[in-house]
């Protein structure tokens, strides 16, 4: 700052560079949001079952909604590396073009062939996402990470909460039918495509476009030794940065905090999904009106969106130790994740589901970024995306299972109902499991005189308390929406 002649101090003017980090900010979490306003998304299910499209429940139970799980497990590694491979760009072209085919499908199309290739393009849009929450690590310095991770996520939430609001104030308070508000979303995902065309081409990404030469091994972060030179990588595939990260993930996966969260990931996200896939149908199975006013789904989207952002705020500010209480905490979420299971499924109150639904939502939500924390706490952004990438593979992988033996009418071809008795016991099964090694570490605790932490888990006691400079990880690349 300068005195002017009046002496009132006068500001040096903002440098480029500041003005560049502020327009990059405000368009990509303005495209983060305007890509969430999908209003007729939360009632596909009704739409589908209605007179539109006069589906049975067998066939949008059996046959429809399993491919989403087929589609996204066949396309996910693909557009993982096409997406560093590409730098992030063309793939997120792609998740437009891919919305755009789903609303085209919804309206126009009348057989279930077509109805499964919606689905088909609904996989790729899931697995797609990681594209967006990869895209900020490419065009801002580390400083920046951990604001702009922030604000892009904060900037999604709100797309997928407005996007619920609007849905549910059309159809309840302006009658609107759902048809219409699919070609309110068809027009909306146009316009998104047209902001993905003007977004910056990123020059490098974080496996197959690095700048300048390869990283030292992840080992050699976690446990530098003074005077240790870093070796030159030998001139063939094994110096690449993904050959390398996948080696190191072996040695880094046993790390027990590191393992017991994906562990979780793996495990309970799969779980998760599986419910978000079929809820829909459960509540048509309760409250089967034909009164499209009273179908409160965007409400309901609306107000679980809202807990989830609220818990996961709440989430970086609990301060325990985790390598002592990760285990309970786990398990205790679990077992009420089963009890509401269990409530969905037995409940002829539609106001009881909607309300087990959107405490189960906010319950997951509060554990995605302890989970996150945990398992980045000290990884390179680099091995983090790769350990993110792969629990979300093994999810999908667990998820396909299910889905073929309990849903598929190739399978077992249940309803809804018993379907949803499956996940009460799957998450049962999980909590068990869970408080079982709680005891175990309980135990083991009580035994030592001194306890030891492993290396793992020096880290601070809450997200919130994390280390300044440290390179970190957004998410891994879905809204757990």
């Amino acid at each position: 700052m300068s005195v002017v002649d009046d002496g009132s101090l006068k500001h040096p003017p903002e440098s480029a560079v500041d003005q560049r980090w502020k327009f990059l900010v405000f368009y990509l979490c303005f495209y983060g949001f305007m890509t969430q306003i999908r209003p007729g998304e939360s009632f596909i299910t009704p739409y589908l079952l209605g007179a539109d499209k006069n589906f049975t429940t067998v066939e949008v139970t059996n046959e429809i909604t399993p491919v989403l799980s087929y589609s996204y497990m066949a396309v996910l590694v693909p557009i993982f590396l096409l997406t560093d491979y590409l730098r992030y760009k063309p793939v997120l072209v792609l998740q437009s073009l891919s919305h755009i085919s789903i609303w085209l499908l919804l309206i126009f199309g009348t057989s279930i062939l077509a109805m499964q290739f919606m689905e088909f393009f609904y996989g790729i849009t899931m697995a797609a996402r990681v594209a967006y929450s990869s895209y900020i690590f490419s065009l801002v310095t580390p400083s920046h990470y951990q604001r702009m991770a922030s604000y892009s996520r904060s900037a999604v939430l709100m797309g997928v909460f407005t996007s619920s609001v609007l849905g549910q104030l059309c159809v309840t308070v302006g009658g609107v039918p759902f048809m219409t508000l699919n070609y309110v979303s068809l027009g909306f995902m146009l316009f998104g495509l047209v902001l993905t065309l003007f977004l910056e081409q990123p020059k490098r990404s974080l496996f197959f476009n690095k700048s300048g030469g390869p990283p030292p091994s992840e080992l050699d972060r976690m446990h530098p030794v003074e005077g240790k030179p870093v070796p030159p990588a030998p001139a063939h595939w094994r110096s690449s940065v993904l050959f390398r990260m996948l080696r190191e993930l072996g040695i880094i996966a046993k790390l027990p905090q590191l393992r017991l969260w994906s562990l979780w990931w793996i495990f309970n996200s799969a779980g998760y999904y599986l419910m978000l896939y079929y809820v829909q149908l459960l509540w048509n199975e309760i409250y089967p009106t034909t009164d499209n006013r009273k179908v409160y789904n965007g409400g309901v989207d609306a107000a679980s969106t809202l807990l989830g952002a609220i818990t996961a705020f709440a989430a970086g500010y609990v301060k325990i130790r985790w390598a002592l209480w990760s285990e309970l905490v786990i398990g205790a979420v679990t077992a009420l994740q089963a009890g509401l299971l269990l409530l969905m499924s037995t409940t002829s109150n539609i106001w009881l589901c909607y309300g087990a639904y959107i405490l189960f939502r906010g319950s997951y939500q509060f554990l995605v970024p302890i989970a996150i924390f945990q398992i980045a706490t000290s990884l390179s952004k680099e091995l983090c995306a790769l350990v993110f990438g792969v629990n979300t593979f093994f999810a999908t992988i667990l998820k396909t299972i299910i889905t073929m033996i309990i849903s598929d009418k190739r399978g077992l071809g249940l309803s809804v109902h018993p379907q949803f008795y499956v996940y009460f016991a799957y998450f049962t099964l999980l909590a068990v499991v869970y408080l079982g090694a709680a005891a175990c570490v309980a135990v083991r605790h009580r035994r030592r005189k001194v306890p030891q932490e492993p290396a793992f888990a020096k880290e601070p006691s809450s997200p919130a308390e994390e280390a300044p400079g440290k390179e970190r990880s957004a998410e891994p690349g879905s809204v757990h929406s």
